[in-house]
């Protein structure tokens, strides 16, 4: 599934292809997609397709389009502070990119059907943490991740505002979908090749709208033998943070904004060359009829007109080159510099206490 928007260079380009196809229409699913690279979720050797919008699969480990990412983004409302459930939850993709929205006094949670995708999920999770300059860009709420069957839940499990399913639900399972979601919640889940939006409205009571015509896997249940009961999925608890956490929580809230403050004061903005898209032209060929003795035979032939259409373009092209290069040269490019680290390592504190701040980044 997918194929909805062209390919992009990167990952930027590809979110610039979402937005200009409407997928992304709001501006905080749009930081949180710029802030997650796609590619860096990929098996290495496989990279290069992770700018297309096609859905991706290698062994256990799945991606989905990233134009129904973008469609489950919107769909889902996400706003601070609120409670996920990501129901099959991969490489772990999506639940970071939620974490980036909800923030720090969220909840994010995933359950995943394969060790290994769990294991390769926490490990992309810990990659970021320690190495995307974009991290120290947002308040983040750490997704958890626990190996179980998503039908297998128990039945005591707490609720939550919104709820993802990345497999195909049956219309036997939409009611069990459904009670693990709070009154005023959101659930999004495919449903007979549907994504669709649910939402609580009372407690027995629902709406629902269609978003996008899709074609998931189904939801994976396990054989078992006459009489065996299941080992229900215990979901994560719902935990208060630390008094310790918090504080560095507000600690980096309050220097952030100092130093956006400080910005703003000074007008400073960082400008970087316009990144223009080169037009894409093919070659049409025409049908033409030549007789060779006494048979009429086809003959592809190129057409003048597309020929001069495509000089005409990289004349364009050719112009547009060298206006970005005098861009290049009027622009004076500002060397990134992680401003939050610096004000942390500036402080007059131990450096276990900065380290600790740092969540123990190395850059």
């Amino acid at each position: 599934m997918g194929g909805a928007v062209s390919a992009g260079e990167d990952n930027d380009d590809l979110i610039d292809n979402l937005k200009e196809a409407q997928y992304i229409r709001t501006e905080k699913v749009e930081q949180a997609f710029r802030a997650i690279d796609r590619g860096d979720y990929y098996l290495d050797g496989y990279r290069d397709s992770a700018y297309k919008d096609l859905a991706w699969k290698h062994g256990n480990i799945h991606l989905s389009a990233p134009c129904i990412y973008s469609e489950v983004m919107e769909a889902l409302k996400l706003q601070p502070g609120l409670s996920f459930l990501n129901l099959g939850s991969g490489t772990g993709y999506l639940s970071t990119m939620v974490g980036l929205i909800i923030g720090p006094y969220g909840v994010n949670h995933g359950v995943e059907l394969h060790k290994d995708v769990v294991e390769y999920a926490r490990q992309k999770l810990d990659e970021f943490i320690k190495n995307s300059d974009s991290f120290d860009k947002f308040e983040f709420c750490e997704p958890v991740f626990v190996v179980g069957n998503c039908l297998e839940i128990s039945t005591d499990s707490h609720q939550y505002d919104r709820i993802y399913c990345g497999a195909g639900v049956q219309k036997d399972h939409e009611n069990y979908m459904k009670v693990l979601l709070k009154i005023g919640g959101i659930l999004v889940m495919p449903i007979e090749d549907q994504l669709t939006q649910i939402t609580r409205t009372g407690q027995s009571t629902w709406e629902s709208r269609n978003i996008l015509a899709v074609s998931f896997a189904p939801l994976v249940q396990q054989s078992r033998a006459e009489g065996e009961k299941p080992d229900a999925v215990q979901l994560p608890p719902v935990t208060v943070r630390s008094l310790q956490d918090l504080s560095r929580v507000y600690i980096r809230r309050t220097l952030r904004n100092l130093s956006n403050q400080d910005n703003q004061g000074k007008g400073t903005v960082q400008r970087v060359p316009h990144k223009r898209k080169r037009r894409r032209c093919r070659r049409r060929r025409i049908n033409t009829y030549v007789f060779v003795g006494n048979q009429l035979i086809p003959q592809m032939v190129d057409s003048e007109v597309e020929e001069h259409a495509e000089e005409e373009q990289k004349e364009v092209a050719a112009e547009e080159e060298e206006e970005e290069e005098r861009d290049i040269g009027e622009i004076e490019i500002i060397k990134q510099v992680n401003e939050l680290r610096e004000q942390i390592l500036a402080l007059p504190l131990p450096e276990s206490l900065k380290a600790y701040l740092l969540y123990y980044r190395e850059k």
